[in-house]
C-alpha cells in the first residue's frame, strides 16, 4: 500500500472514532446574547476546553452540536453569556451572574462540581447531553 493510502486509511480510522456531543441545553431566560458550550476531558477540565460550540440564545431550550470528540470520558459546561463578552461574568465574590451548567445535573456547591460527577461517556456516533442552567 502507498503512503497515500495509509494516510486515508488513517483519516477514515480516526474519524470512525470521533463522536458528536449533542448538548441541550435547559433553562435559558432569555433571548439575549449567546449560549456557550465546552467539552472538556479530565486533563482539561475548566482550564483550556477546546472542543467547543456557540450558537445564540434562545428562550427555553438551546440544542448544539459538538463534533469531533474521541471516545472517553467527557464534562459538558454550558453558560449563557448574555451579554456576549466571551466570559462567564460573576459578582464581587466570584459567583457567576450568568446562567452556567454541567452535564449530569451536577451541582456546584461552593465551587464547580468534579470531573466525576460531571463526566458522560463518549462512543461513536451521537451522544446526548443535557444541562439545565442555573441563574
Amino acid at each position: 500500500m502507498n503512503k497515500l493510502g495509509i494516510i486515508a486509511l488513517l483519516a477514515v480510522s480516526a474519524s470512525a472514532s470521533a463522536a458528536t456531543v449533542q448538548v441541550r441545553i435547559d433553562g435559558v431566560r432569555s433571548d439575549k446574547g449567546v449560549v456557550q458550550v465546552a467539552v472538556c476531558d479530565e486533563a482539561n477540565y475548566r482550564k483550556d476546553c477546546r472542543l467547543t460550540a456557540t450558537a445564540p440564545a434562545r428562550t427555553g431550550s438551546v440544542t448544539l452540536d459538538v463534533a469531533n470528540v474521541p471516545s472517553g470520558a467527557w464534562a459538558v459546561l454550558a453558560y449563557h453569556d448574555e451579554n456576549s463578552n466571551k466570559k462567564l461574568d460573576t459578582n464581587f465574590v466570584g459567583m457567576p451572574t450568568e446562567g452556567y451548567g454541567f452535564s449530569n445535573g451536577a451541582a456546584s456547591k461552593f465551587g464547580p462540581p468534579s470531573f466525576k460527577d460531571a463526566a458522560i461517556t463518549v462512543g461513536e456516533g451521537e451522544v446526548p447531553a443535557t444541562v439545565t442552567l442555573k441563574y
